[in-house]
């Protein structure tokens, strides 16, 4: 397996990012190939489409040996249940999976090809293994059983922030700062509302609590 390209978001640590590819539409990404596979002719057609796979490496999970079930924090972080069964990190073989909007392909001088990417869940430096195209004939099984989650349901919260607070942010990341708090980046177990959580966005670090379905930015540093 060889790393064909790197990903590069606003996500230094994983604490933060969408918990799947695709809900969060307004995280951007930019994926940037290396030198062997900057040939114009492998990305003809591309432009095509309008989603695209990612096939990555969990190159912040490596772990010598792997354990048969791991706790899902969707499932609150206590239960454990079959490896194959979930998209844990800590698998065999460190391999993601990522659908991704294709927003444009540029052919740069310096960078060569470069893919634009929206929805994604990687950190910031992720190697990436492969690129395929996403094909809706076969890709989208209406009926399909999604298992555990599909009790779950969606998270959602009121984001509370003053404009001051905002105002330290890049006005052109600001709504996606806040598409990803109201996604609820807290692990499912985590509930206290006196906790002051912090995630690194953007070059910033965002603290905010959580308390009545609300979450309230309480600095941005």
């Amino acid at each position: 397996m060889k790393v064909i390209a790197h990903i590069y978001t606003d996500f230094k640590t994983k604490f933060g990012l969408p918990r799947q590819s695709g809900l969060i539409e307004e995280i951007k990404g930019k994926v940037v190939f290396e030198k062997e596979y900057r040939n114009a002719d492998a990305f003809r057609g591309l432009e095509d489409f309008s989603h695209i796979w990612l096939l990555w490496e969990f190159s912040e999970s490596k772990k010598e040996n792997w354990s048969p079930t791991v706790r899902p924090p969707l499932l609150g972080g206590n239960k454990r249940i079959g490896v194959f069964a979930t998209r844990s990190p800590f698998r065999p073989n460190p391999i993601g999976l990522s659908c991704v909007r294709l927003e444009a392909i540029e052919f740069t001088k310096d960078e060569g090809p470069v893919l634009y990417v929206r929805g994604c869940d990687l950190m910031n430096g992720t190697p990436i293994y492969d690129v395929k195209p996403y094909l809706p004939y076969c890709d989208s099984i209406p009926n399909a059983v999604g298992g555990f989650t599909e009790a779950l349901g969606e998270r959602k919260l009121a984001v509370e922030i003053d404009d001051e607070l905002l105002g330290r942010v890049p006005e052109n990341k600001r709504q996606e700062l806040l598409c990803v708090l109201g996604g609820d980046p807290r692990p499912s177990y985590q509930s206290d509302p006196d906790r002051v959580y912090g995630f690194c966005f953007a070059d910033k670090e965002i603290k905010f609590k959580v308390s009545d379905g609300k979450l309230r930015v309480t600095d941005i540093l």
